[in-house]
């Protein structure tokens, strides 16, 4: 049987919260079309030797290592180049939002077209100061790359394969969730959202949004990849 769905989650210094995640997976990755990649993006904790126990034996999670962490979003190209599932795409490995949403994603390309849609979460139960600036940032991009993009950050994110094969350049850090985003309304396919609950770690704390000082590096970063986005939207109008 062919795959349908390849999961991508990248992992860094997760090695307190890969038990739980992998024993979500166990009780929801149970069809045989289906699969998940762990990505192992250059921990420094145990994660490795944490990943090999808890997989021994697995037929539907795999993993890939990265021997030097490169950034969020180079984990996940990593994990998307290792998919084989035609439609591919990734959540986060901390447990605020639960992998079994990738297979409500799923659902939604049945009895469709797969080629021409995008799905992705739309993020409930955060707290209001991360509400703001997450309106806040889709304010602003979708008015400076002239369309619609909401709650860009949500997970997860799922689309066909060959989208992915058609990108060029991807970024490497936390602007990838924005360039496939943008990519997708670029191309024109049908961005279909989904109600996605969020809630707190597991384990560990975020590695960006710590505090407001992280937050404005994170906006700094995103803000210089979206003009540069612009710029090639100027370019090719």
């Amino acid at each position: 049987m062919s795959l349908r769905l390849s999961l991508v989650i990248p992992c860094y210094n997760e090695a307190r919260n890969l038990p739980l995640l992998v024993a979500r997976l166990r009780e929801c990755f149970v069809r045989d079309d289906v699969e998940a990649i762990l990505v192992d993006n250059g921990s420094t904790d145990d994660s490795p030797a944490v990943l090999a126990q808890l997989l021994d034996g697995a037929t539907r999670i795999r993993s890939v290592r990265v021997e030097r962490n490169q950034g969020y979003g180079y984990g996940i190209l990593a994990g998307l180049r290792a998919a084989r599932g035609l439609i591919v795409g990734w959540t986060h490995a901390d447990m605020q939002t639960d992998p079994a949403d990738a297979l409500e994603g799923l659902a939604l390309f049945d009895g469709a077209d797969p080629s021409t849609l995008f799905v992705k979460g739309r993020r409930y139960g955060r707290p209001a100061a991360d509400v703001a600036f997450t309106v806040g940032m889709s304010l602003f991009e979708t008015a400076l790359l002239r369309r619609r993009l909401w709650d860009i950050n949500a997970q997860p994110t799922l689309f066909p394969r060959a989208f992915f094969e058609r990108w060029r350049d991807p970024p490497h850090d936390f602007s990838l969730d924005l360039y496939a985003y943008y990519q997708a309304r670029r191309d024109g396919l049908q961005v279909r959202r989904f109600p996605v609950r969020f809630g707190q770690r597991a384990h560990g704390v975020s590695h960006w949004n710590v505090n407001w000082r992280a937050k404005a590096r994170f906006i700094r970063r995103t803000v210089d990849f979206s003009l540069r986005l612009r710029k090639d939207l100027s370019h090719s109008a």
